[in-house]
């Protein structure tokens, strides 16, 4: 009797590994990625055994963009697990890239054992202090009973006010001890009643400063709506066509918020930017930072003279900005209540509203001119060509949009110009920190938070091989993932250099932007089980894009593109 009184008891012994993935799945977490080995691998299989579906990488780097865009696509953190040491070091890109997107992130890395801390144990390093510059709150259980509050608090912090990465340490000691489950489940309860609910309640906007935009925006002559990726975090998209539709003020999407509204809507200002941001005189900027890709909202880009009213939640971007007016607030409530206020007494640009005809007939002209050059069938292909037939091919799918994934120079800069999105949150791309390497983990994420939609990766070739092995990961889960690389043989597109840089004792080697003429990327997917095409005329691109859309099987299409098509570092020569 006694034996069987003590085999009881042991078997409802909790140990640390667990008691993680317990508050986990009690915190709601339902997806987590990332690469196991040593501390860690329990907990992902407690983990798996409790709910949480694991997507093991090969890299944690891949793994981590994954977890990133995750926390976008689905408004809830993503997960990244990795082990210590150098673990950790490499799942910094991906918190990084939460960070600077602002993104809720979670990275959960094993830690060395606590007892032989300063001593050289197995891959020690201070985590805690080497996540500082990317995380905005970091926890260490230091013990077991420390775990349930632990987990809870990075998970809170995470969507807090402005998102982006937390970081929670994992001794390896900590994962080894165990409880009883009676004391897990009250460990776990007492840190659910003591979490900080203040964390995730939105802010409270000001009532006058919606007034006082009203105003501004009702007295412009030539008003403009600007919106990013900020706004479809905050799932903004039917407030903005309201809003929109009801004044007739022309939008302009940043690259991550094309699809909220349609591309196709006849008051987006896409192909007018220049007009648009150069004449404008007041701007409400939503969810959208004035930085590098709004041009600081400075002259000469920006009228000297404009007035811009920016919406954000995190009251310190404001006041970096200095705006005419700044309004602290969730994008989706503040653009309802905009739209409310308008509602009450309406005003509205109309058709014939010379601001609206001088961006309509702008875009007329300029959607013409890309017509004419897209109109074209070049062989070998240039950038456009291609690109229109996978234009064509999305927008033959119709609802719900394939999401689209695009990094790239050259890539990714005709890409946005061309292909056209429809719906919201249907493009990932490198993002406000530029970040390249981001395809193969994009795409994995988007497949597992939107099963619905088909994947679409259009890569250039050397964006597409700082995470290519990940394309057996697709064939592993079977993700309805088509990916498209454009094989330029480089970075930008092989060997530019002038005949007079090329000299020294190592002049015969490749040049440092060269990669193996005629890479057969497609063979690479069909090594794991997944499917293969070579296309090097629009007939062969054609077959390839139907059957791969239609199978949605994981898929890799090398495009075959001209070495000399396109430019060095696509648009941005100038910081090159």
């Amino acid at each position: 009797m006694a034996d069987a009184d003590q085999e009881r008891s042991e078997s409802s012994m909790v140990d640390g590994n667990t008691l993680v993935a317990m508050c986990l799945a009690r915190a709601g977490v339902d997806r987590m990625f990332g690469v196991v080995g040593i501390p860690v691998t329990s907990l992902a299989n407690s983990a798996v055994a409790l709910g949480v579906r694991f997507i093991a990488f090969h890299n944690e780097q891949s793994a981590g963009y994954a977890a990133s865009v995750y926390g976008y696509l689905t408004g809830r953190p993503g997960l990244l697990l990795t082990v210590s040491g150098p673990g950790c070091v490499h799942g910094l890109a991906g918190l990084s890239n939460a960070a600077a997107n602002a993104w809720p992130m979670v990275l959960i890395s094993g830690s060395s054992d606590q007892s032989f801390t300063g001593r050289g144990d197995f891959q020690e390093l201070d985590q805690i202090e080497a996540v500082k510059p990317f995380s905005k709150f970091s926890a260490k259980a230091t013990d077991i009973s420390r775990i349930p509050a632990s987990v809870f608090s990075v998970i809170d912090w995470a969507v807090a006010g402005r998102p982006g990465g937390t970081y929670l340490d994992l001794p390896t000691d900590v994962l080894r001890k165990t409880v009883s489950e009676s004391e897990a489940d009250r460990l776990i309860i007492q840190a659910e009643n003591e979490r900080n609910k203040e964390l995730i309640e939105k802010p409270r906007i000001n009532y006058s400063e919606i007034q006082t935009a009203v105003e501004l925006l009702r007295k412009a002559q030539r008003p403009l709506i600007v919106f990013g990726k900020g706004a479809a975090f905050a799932r903004a998209e039917n407030a903005l066509r309201k809003l929109v539709e009801s004044t007739g003020i022309p939008f302009l999407p940043t690259p991550m918020g094309k699809g909220l509204l349609s591309d196709t809507h006849e008051l987006a200002a896409t192909a007018a930017r220049s007009l648009a941001i150069g004449k404008c005189d007041v701007a409400l900027v939503i969810g959208a930072r004035l930085n590098w890709l709004l041009h600081f909202g400075e002259p000469p880009k920006w009228s000297k003279d404009v007035k811009f009213i920016l919406v954000d939640v995190c009251k310190e971007e404001i006041e970096l900005r200095k705006p005419s007016l700044g309004i602290v607030g969730d994008a989706k409530d503040a653009v309802e209540k905009l739209h409310k206020e308008i509602k009450d007494d309406p005003f509205c640009l109309g058709k014939t509203h010379p601001w609206v005809e001088a961006i309509k007939n702008k875009v007329k002209e300029n959607v013409a001119k890309m017509e004419v050059q897209l109109a074209k069938e070049i062989v070998p292909f240039n950038f456009l060509t291609p690109m229109k037939i996978i234009r064509n091919a999305i927008l033959e799918m119709g609802s719900p949009a394939p999401i689209l994934v695009s990094e790239g120079a050259n890539t990714m800069d005709v890409g946005r110009s061309v292909l056209v999105q429809t719906e919201p949150r249907t493009r990932l791309d490198a993002g406000t920190w530029g970040t390249m390497g981001v395809g193969l983990g994009y795409c994995i994420a988007a497949a597992v938070a939107s099963p619905d939609r088909l994947v679409v990766a259009v890569e250039g070739d050397s964006g597409f091989g700082f995470s290519a092995m990940e394309v057996e990961t697709l064939v592993r889960y079977q993700l309805p993932v088509v990916v498209i690389v454009f094989n330029n043989g480089g970075v930008y597109g092989g060997d530019r250099r002038n005949p007079d840089e090329i000299t020294g004792p190592y002049k015969d080697d490749p040049a440092p932007t060269s990669f193996v003429p005629g890479a057969a990327y497609h063979v690479l997917v069909e090594a794991f089980g997944g499917k293969g095409y070579l296309a090097g005329t629009p007939a062969e691109l054609k077959s390839a894009l139907a059957e791969s859309f239609s199978a949605w099987k994981p898929t890799v299409i090398n495009v075959t593109i001209d070495p000399y098509a396109g430019a060095e570092s696509g648009r941005l020569q100038h910081k090159n």
